[in-house]
């Protein structure tokens, strides 16, 4: 066989070898998916409920993603008008009298205990005294993947414990960390083959610890906004989710992202919608 055979027939092999994985990775991938999630729709709410949410008095502390959301609220309200929600960018409880949805920008990212704090500032400085619900969310920039998420869920966990006791007339409401896309396909394959690290894994590994940490913490006992679970469902139902070393963690559905955090058109509708009708029943 003369050198240039030999040459066609290893491309071939290394060809067929590579989409034979390619086909096993996109079955572990799919045959990784959980069982199929349903969410209400803002169509299933009877009119008495949103009526009593536009009474209400709200508190939201965020940063870009929570913008993300809060656009998709505006959204909303524009094709629902029946749905009465006084949005308000302040964290001024002098704002507070009236009835309203205000939100703010709260700490830096990359520091998430400066947004515990911030939150907790806020609350502090009156809106404790007057708001209904409060609530804030970490941004999916806010745990590295050398992060020690345990202790920053005890700060987490400490901090919202003295503000609930301090202010029982408000519902304080726990916010699952958002996440972010993963690498998928032949380059994952590649990266996993090499020993190299998967983009997306180690960070989202963390989040989802932490968003373990908070649901078994408050779900069943305190309001839980379980944003991770909304953001990695996909349109059919299933869940986005990757595998390492044996584990099994969720990630952010590449349908509602442009960037692979911050959350589209699409993204932030499915979102807000969900927020809109936790509030309603909370």
């Amino acid at each position: 066989m003369n050198d240039h055979v030999t040459f066609l027939l290893k491309m071939v092999s290394t060809g067929v070898l590579v989409g034979l994985m390619s086909l096993l990775l996109m079955a572990c991938e799919k045959g990784g998916m959980e069982k199929t999630e349903t969410f209400i729709s803002i169509k299933d709410i009877p009119q008495e409920q949103w009526d009593r949410l536009a009474r209400k008095k709200i508190y939201f502390g965020h940063q870009s993603v929570g913008y993300n959301i809060v656009d998709g609220l505006v959204d909303l309200l524009r094709e629902y008008p029946d749905i009465r929600l006084n949005i308000v960018e302040t964290h001024d409880a002098a704002d507070f009298n009236v009835a309203l949805f205000a939100h703010s920008k709260i700490g830096r990212n990359v520091e998430p205990e400066s947004k515990i704090d911030q939150f907790a500032e806020f609350v502090e400085s009156g809106i404790g005294e007057v708001a209904d619900l409060a609530f804030f969310k970490f941004c999916y920039i806010d745990v590295a993947s050398e992060d020690d998420v345990g202790t920053l869920f005890t700060v987490y966990k400490n901090r919202l414990e003295s503000l609930r006791i301090k202010y029982p007339q408000t519902a304080f409401i726990h916010v699952t960390m958002p996440l972010t896309v993963v690498q998928t396909g032949p380059k994952k394959w590649i990266k996993t083959l090499i020993g190299r690290p998967v983009g997306g894994y180690a960070e989202n590994i963390k989040r989802n610890q932490f968003n373990d940490l908070l649901r078994e913490e408050y779900l069943g006992r305190e309001p839980v906004f379980d944003l991770a679970l909304i953001e990695s469902t996909t349109g059919s139902g299933m869940r986005s989710i990757f595998e390492s070393h044996g584990g099994f963690y969720y990630s952010l559905n590449p349908e509602f992202t442009h960037d692979g955090g911050h959350l589209n058109a699409r993204g932030r509708r499915i979102v807000a919608e969900q927020l809109l009708i936790f509030l309603a029943n909370t």
